[in-house]
């Protein structure tokens, strides 16, 4: 009786590849830039918090970090330029909505929240885009919670929807670099954590009862679709939702 046949050996799919992540310190960020590890990339992360990008990067031995505000445009400017070039994918995952009542927001509030984040990945894709191999991708993050406009969305809806056509736009312009857009709903990161404080078993539950995965997505899942995203060199001005079937509950 001859032996089976042992399992073909998979090749890293990100094997000599550089992932940057700008948010890579914690959550999303940092579990996409230990994914991209695991597929043989180096890889570069950036954070505002020195101390806990230092512990991020002893965890899943980045290459090099860098510690600035990624609103800062002159803070940004100087880390591209200071990047050995090339490198291959870049993932923003800095920032995050603005919800509250419409009509309580001035006109500088306003004129931020529907700005900040279209402002920051445009600022990435000015200064990053030239270090960039072609075929790679500047990755970005949305989020459909606030497709749905309700109470307290506020701006947010607004905010939300002016990512992915423009996401679309810069892909067309930067091409053969690729940008895609991942827009998430909850996602069980210590900034939820933070932001729910006791009442975050509680979120955990009802998402839980309600979505039609019976689970809540974790940072897990979001690494896994950013570097499937990064290594599909045929995704390209797209946006792709993970929330589980959040929106439609």
């Amino acid at each position: 009786m001859s032996a089976a046949p042992a399992p073909a050996q998979r090749e890293p799919e990100l094997a000599g590849q550089t992932v940057v992540v700008i948010g890579g310190s914690s959550g999303i960020g940092l579990e996409t830039a230990r994914r991209a590890r695991a597929e043989g990339a180096e890889v570069i992360l950036a954070g505002r918090d020195p101390g806990r990008l230092s512990r991020a990067a002893k965890e899943v031995g980045a290459q090099r970090t860098a510690a600035f505000d990624a609103n800062d445009t002159a803070a940004l400017r100087r880390f591209f330029q200071a990047l050995p070039a090339p490198v291959d994918h870049v993932m923003v995952t800095a920032g995050g909505p603005t919800y509250g009542p419409l009509l309580q927001m001035d006109s500088a509030q306003v004129r931020d929240a529907l700005s900040d984040h279209v402002v920051l990945a445009l600022e990435v894709a000015r200064h990053g885009a030239g270090k960039m191999r072609p075929g790679g991708t500047l990755l970005f993050m949305g989020g459909t919670g606030g497709r749905r406009i309700g109470h307290g969305q506020g701006i947010a809806s607004a905010a939300t929807a002016a990512l992915p056509p423009f996401a679309a736009a810069l892909a067309l312009e930067l091409a053969p670099v690729r940008v895609n857009l991942i827009a998430a709903g909850f996602v069980d990161t210590p900034l939820s954590a933070s932001l729910l404080g006791g009442q975050l078993e509680e979120r955990r539950n009802e998402l839980r009862a309600t979505l039609p995965i019976g689970r809540v997505v974790t940072p897990v899942d979001v690494a896994a679709l950013a570097v499937h995203i990064m290594t599909n060199t045929a995704l390209t001005g797209a946006t792709y939702d993970i929330d589980g079937g959040q929106q439609f509950t």
